[in-house]
């Protein structure tokens, strides 16, 4: 009776078994082949698709590559631009940057740099050829030489700020260590926000006072011819207030300064002001394609980096400026330092605009003596 109950309970679990192991090879097969799915789902879900016409395995790619490009989706916070999961023109700005922005800009800088000390070698001071004459002549009044200098010291304490931005971390940074720079950074973050509405002032200034003296003439064409008689020594072309070459500096400063002035106000109010997408568009009348349809983020990109351009180009434009009217030209300075120049500087560099000021002033300028030095 014992044995009996054994070989029923074994054969019992034998049964069991072999149902459980029917079963399961047959839920497998019925998998595999669709079971009793309607032929059409089960031809779907072969192919990858979701039930209920949802967007399956075939377009998750499709989604990610789109991502990847920066689609712009839909939230509800009030910044429209956290919609942007992904921004890979970020990594494209940031190549250009730290790279050919990085590194031309160091060669423009220090090309001029190189180019003014070769001219200084080969040519040394532009001396005044028939010496000094001992009397003095005005040329720029107080207000004009207030908007220079307020343009002027503006300027070069951006170039440095902005300096700082794109090399400081490079150079600076090893010097004096990372709590110094990190300061030294905060402050010039903040003197750049700030003096660069005095320099807008300064340019606006510039602008009203000298526009109709620096208009092209018939005289800078010879000037231009001769060099400025800049490269032979007893070679004084006519100009008139402003030969061609400050007429160069100027309009360079002026439309430069407006590029910096609209780029840097961007910059300032940051996707308040985007101006790129209708600048593209005007110049595409012209048979470009430049890219009209731009996010909020890729204009303050370009804003950056055509911010940083400009002013490279601007930094180099005012170091030959400032050669020439420090080290490089005997008296210049006093034009913009008293404001009086002496006369046979004048009638050298400027021959008809001191016949005209004569004229006009109805006083003989040799009447006034240089102060002593």
């Amino acid at each position: 009776m014992h044995r009996t109950r054994i070989f029923g309970l074994a054969g019992l679990f034998a049964m069991l078994a072999l149902v459980v192991a029917v079963t399961m090879s047959g839920g497998q097969a019925f998998a595999q082949s669709g079971g009793g799915l309607d032929p059409e789902l089960r031809q779907q879900l072969e192919g990858g698709a979701v039930p209920g016409n949802a967007q399956g395995t075939n377009d998750i790619s499709e989604q990610w590559r789109d991502i990847r490009r920066g689609v712009q989706g839909t939230v509800s916070i009030p910044d429209k631009k956290a919609g942007v999961l992904v921004q890979s023109e970020g990594e494209n700005w940031r190549n250009v940057r730290n790279g050919p922005v990085s590194t031309y800009s160091v060669w423009v800088i220090a090309g001029m740099i190189i180019l003014l000390a070769v001219f200084f070698l080969i040519r040394g001071r532009i001396r005044i050829d028939a010496g000094k004459a001992g009397v003095t002549i005005n040329r720029f009044g107080f207000i004009e030489r207030f908007g220079h200098w307020l343009l002027a010291v503006s300027f070069i304490v951006l170039a440095l700020t902005g300096l700082n931005l794109l090399y400081g971390r490079y150079w600076l940074l090893p010097v004096i260590g990372p709590d110094a720079f990190g300061a030294i950074t905060l402050g010039g973050k903040y003197l750049h926000n700030y003096l660069a509405f005095a320099f807008m002032l300064g340019l606006a200034m510039v602008t009203v006072m000298w526009i109709v003296h620096n208009l092209p003439s018939r005289h800078d064409l010879i000037w231009l011819a001769k060099g400025g008689g800049m490269f032979s020594k007893k070679s004084h072309p006519p100009a008139k207030k402003f030969n061609a070459g400050q007429k160069i500096i100027f309009w360079s400063v002026v439309l430069g300064g407006l590029s910096l002035s609209l780029s840097g106000w961007a910059l300032l109010f940051p996707f308040e002001y985007p101006m790129f997408a209708k600048t593209f568009a005007i110049f595409n009348i012209f048979g470009t394609e430049l890219p009209t349809s731009l996010t909020p983020i890729e204009e303050q990109q370009l804003a950056q980096l055509w911010h940083t351009i400009v002013a490279v180009v601007m930094v180099a434009i005012i170091l030959a400026h400032i050669y020439i009217g420090t080290i490089g030209m005997e008296g210049a300075f006093d034009a913009m330092g008293s404001g009086d120049v002496d006369l046979n500087w004048a009638k050298e560099h400027h021959s008809i605009w001191v016949e005209e000021k004569m004229e006009g002033d109805g006083e003989h300028p040799e009447t006034r003596p240089a102060p002593a030095e």
